[in-house]
């Protein structure tokens, strides 16, 4: 069955078992959003039954990265539960995917950083030459490096980087473009990716591509960077968002001013 006309079904439900309208609205808003994330960073979804867990996972740090409240955060990650729930119940889906699913309590912050022992551990873990390893550590580089959302990072294309002038030009919220620098580490590991970039069959322009050549999608990116996280930290958040949040922590820590770390993470 199609997503959008069991998500329909799913806000009549809530209507006649009498939810209100602030949260009939609310699910509403929060499953639009849900949808369009789906298609942005995982393609269209012909059958509810083609989504998993792990498709879900990412849509929390997509939210984030909007700059999107904390309740906001809270509030949509609920709807996705709820109709998921939903979804089991009626025998829709033969499991809840998003059971597991964790929502953000108000006292805790997202998301949670890497120690810089850790942020070590991390890239030392990945150490061999493979189009994989070397593509993920930097990714992940990059990430640590710049600050950027993991989706202007897998937007980036190949002549988007200045490797002299050590800096990558960035597509950001609301199409506007601007020129992000890039540390020395991070330049090197992209400079030992693209060697083997050309090891697969190329089919886009992207800078990070999947094992087929084309575009690496936000949630093999997200996996890419939870698995890599695993035994290395404490961490409740283990996402690419992790590594946006690690950057500007450290950054803070090293005597930067809050206003100008601030105003990165909000271009």
């Amino acid at each position: 069955m199609k997503l959008d006309i069991i998500v329909d079904e799913f806000i009549k439900y809530c209507k006649n078992k009498g939810y209100s309208g602030h949260t009939q609205m609310a699910y509403s808003i929060s499953l639009n959003q849900f949808q369009i994330y789906l298609e942005e960073e995982v393609g269209e979804i012909s059958d509810i039954k083609n989504i998993n867990a792990n498709m879900i996972k990412p849509f929390l740090g997509w939210i984030d990265d909007k700059g999107k409240r904390r309740n906001t955060l809270r509030q949509r990650i609920t709807a996705v539960k709820s109709f998921f729930k939903y979804c089991y119940k009626k025998e829709i889906l033969d499991k809840n995917i998003a059971r597991n699913i964790l929502t953000p309590k108000k006292e805790n912050k997202l998301p949670s950083y890497l120690l810089k022992n850790e942020i070590e551990n991390l890239f030392e873990r990945n150490n061999d030459n493979s189009f994989v390893a070397l593509r993920n550590i930097a990714l992940m580089e990059l990430l640590y490096s710049t600050g950027l959302r993991i989706s202007e990072a897998l937007a980036i294309k190949l002549n988007d980087i200045d490797v002299i002038n050590r800096q990558v030009k960035v597509l950001g919220k609301g199409k506007k473009e601007r020129i992000v620098p890039i540390g020395d580490v991070a330049i090197e590991a992209i400079e030992k990716y693209k060697i083997v970039r050309n090891s697969v069959e190329l089919k886009a322009n992207e800078l990070f591509l999947n094992c087929k050549g084309t575009k690496l999608s936000a949630v093999s990116a997200w996996k890419i960077v939870n698995k890599s996280m695993q035994g290395i930290t404490d961490a409740k958040q283990k996402s690419p968002h992790t590594l946006r949040h690690s950057f500007a922590t450290h950054l803070l820590d090293n005597g930067a001013e809050l206003s100008a770390v601030s105003e990165m993470l909000r271009t």
